[in-house]
């Protein structure tokens, strides 16, 4: 059977001008990411959304990985959710950044403060009540990483994949595979490290997850590396 590497994008730039690019730290995730496949995986195709931070990803992978890998195929299936509308909707006066700073500083604890934040506003999404308010519903959502996964199997035609996407994602097809309940999934959404791997296997039309969120790559060589946001 062949495999699909799900890798999680490395931590980015939360609370920059821009969110979307790597850390320092997200950087150093990747490269030692890139180390840890080096003698155990050749991908024959390489996917990711259009996020800046999927490509830097697959970049600092490939400098880690120490040789040639195959150029990223772009499908746009393969994206995050929109976390930015999707926290606006929840809280409307966050749109103005000025307040949500003013609001997290007032916080003793201002990340743990947005994580919470986050939560709920996530889950609110995914209830499917309030989907007039929203460009992409929690459903419309998963249809579209389901469909990007399909085509990108059906692409590979039986040789290893690495894909380069972000939690959301991860979780869907976590979700299809397992029969998970829409609760379930966001709860595995909020676990999922950055530059973790879930392994997929597949054959012909049969598909089974193998390894959810590996991040032992991390811990070998540094704990302080294994990060969430």
């Amino acid at each position: 059977m062949a495999t699909v590497y799900l890798v999680r994008h490395g931590q980015a730039s939360f609370g920059k001008e821009n969110y979307d690019q790597l850390s320092k730290k997200g950087w150093e995730q990747g490269k030692v990411l890139g180390r840890w496949m080096a003698d155990k995986f050749e991908p024959a195709a390489i996917f990711g959304g259009d996020l800046q931070r999927h490509r830097e990803t697959v970049e600092a992978i490939a400098t880690g990985y120490g040789a040639e890998l195959p150029d990223m195929q772009v499908a746009l299936g393969f994206n995050e959710f929109d976390h930015e509308s999707i926290v606006n909707a929840y809280k409307p006066q966050w749109r103005d950044r000025q307040v949500m700073a003013r609001d997290l500083a007032a916080s003793p604890k201002p990340a743990a403060a947005f994580q919470k934040a986050f939560v709920e506003a996530v889950r609110r999404w995914a209830s499917g009540k309030f989907d007039s308010e929203y460009d992409e519903t929690w459903g419309e959502f998963k249809a579209r990483v389901l469909s990007a996964f399909d085509e990108m199997i059906e692409y590979a035609d039986g040789g290893d994949v690495l894909v380069s996407t972000s939690g959301g994602p991860i979780a869907v097809m976590c979700q299809h595979l397992l029969s998970l309940s829409d609760e379930r999934t966001l709860g595995l959404n909020e676990v999922i490290a950055n530059t973790s791997v879930t392994r997929v296997l597949y054959s012909a039309g049969r598909r089974s997850l193998s390894v959810f969120n590996n991040y032992s790559h991390l811990e070998a060589e540094d704990p302080a590396l294994v990060t969430f946001r």
